[in-house]
């Protein structure tokens, strides 16, 4: 399919030459970056995006030479796959860094999660992954042993539990689930592998002019480096507190934060000026809110969307940016296209990702929506009036300010 090219790109404007490190969250000179967002526990798909993107062969190695990987987090939960996927993404860093190239991982909520217990989207799949032949006799010995500590701990309790009390308990731990938490959980198992992993990520790196994460910056956290975000991260996964989770559960946090997505409150243009101009950026690209199969700019390209939904539980949207010398595109399984910089051209735009996807429904209803805006009527005086005599329900961050 022939793909009409846009007049406006989102030009960079970094002279490229050989790739250098800067620190640990920091690189420039990279000549093609590719990012992916949310995979969810969908191995095929996480595949048939890098495949798409021209970063892995048939033979699932890495192919892309020198090129930088991103993937923005949230690998986990709601499919099956993320043993596969993480054992995969692990051996193509090794591949990627032979060849020149980079892989990025970076945490998103659902890796933090996952590290300090709150499984509440974990797909069946995910513990089924972890089950081997000794599985059944670990689950008992860990049955046993809470059975133990309840009827010392709380002897009433323990003498009032009901008589389906084990089969109640293995509903909640099916099989895997000691294992799932053994490799997760710092608190189970401090060698644990895939705790380990996640602790060794980051939460954001910049790369080139541009800043990638999970959830995004909010005027809280504009101020903070990437380092002191990723280490605020590190610090309350290793040691978890359920009373005092911080930043792991901050809806302003980086994991959490949905405000350059669109969602209330939304950043204000001069909070994203701030960031930008904080890190010496010109792009911060964002995972975290499903854009349902468009890599989607807002505040006129600096912002980039990249969570398209690419597992089928958010209805398998393959879809990765790549930035090169010669601007951002937005890549899709049929085809790849450039990304425009003002609104004017959203709706060009979002009409050739139609022609590459004429199935998906929910582009034409983001098409719909540009084509005939809503428009919100100013309150009438009363209503004015009304309004600010009730309290502010809703925390709203500052233009740009500093947590701790």
């Amino acid at each position: 399919m022939k793909i009409i090219i846009l007049p406006l790109l989102l030009a960079t404007s970094l002279v490229f030459a050989e790739a250098r490190q800067i620190d640990d969250f920091q690189w420039v000179g990279v000549e093609r970056i590719v990012a992916i967002g949310d995979l969810h526990g969908d191995y095929d798909n996480y595949i048939a995006t890098l495949q798409a993107a021209g970063l892995v062969d048939k033979k699932e190695k890495w192919s892309g030479g020198k090129a930088h990987f991103v993937q923005t987090g949230d690998i986990p939960d709601r499919g099956p796959d993320t043993q596969r996927i993480i054992e995969h993404i692990r051996k193509l860093g090794k591949q990627a860094k032979r060849k020149g190239g980079r892989v990025h991982n970076l945490i998103g909520n659902h890796e933090a999660m996952n590290v300090y217990g709150d499984l509440r989207y974990v797909h069946e799949g995910e513990f089924e992954a972890f089950v081997n032949k000794n599985s059944a006799k670990l689950r008992d010995r860990v049955f046993e042993i809470n059975l133990q500590n309840i009827q010392a701990n709380d002897p009433e309790a323990f003498a009032a539990l009901p008589e389906n009390f084990r089969e109640e308990w293995n509903l909640k731990h099916p099989l895997g689930w000691v294992e799932h938490r053994q490799a997760w959980d710092p608190a189970w198992n401090p060698e644990g592998e895939f705790s380990n992993w996640v602790l060794e990520n980051k939460v954001a790196v910049r790369v080139n002019n541009a800043i990638f994460l999970h959830g995004g910056i909010s005027g809280f956290y504009c101020e903070n480096s990437l380092d002191s975000m990723t280490e605020k991260v590190l610090g309350h996964l290793r040691q978890f507190d359920p009373r005092q989770p911080g930043i792991l559960e901050d809806e302003f946090g980086p994991l959490w934060y949905r405000g350059l997505s669109g969602v209330d409150p939304v950043a204000l243009d001069e909070t994203v000026d701030a960031i930008l101009a904080r890190h010496e950026v010109e792009h911060i690209v964002v995972g975290h809110t499903p854009t349902s199969g468009v890599i989607w700019p807002q505040y006129e390209g600096k912002v980039v969307m990249i969570d398209t939904g690419i597992a089928r539980a958010y209805g398998g949207y393959i879809g990765y940016l790549e930035i090169t010398p010669d601007g951002l595109f937005a890549g899709y399984a049929n085809g790849k296209i450039p990304l425009p910089t003002a609104e004017a051209d959203q709706i060009t735009y979002l009409e050739q990702v139609i022609a590459l996807h004429p199935q998906n429904p929910y582009l034409q209803e983001r098409l719909e929506r540009l084509r005939h805006p809503v428009e919100v009527e100013p309150p009438s005086e009363t209503q004015a009036e009304t309004q600010q005599d009730q309290p502010i329900q809703k925390k709203v961050p500052p233009v740009c300010g500093i947590t701790g």
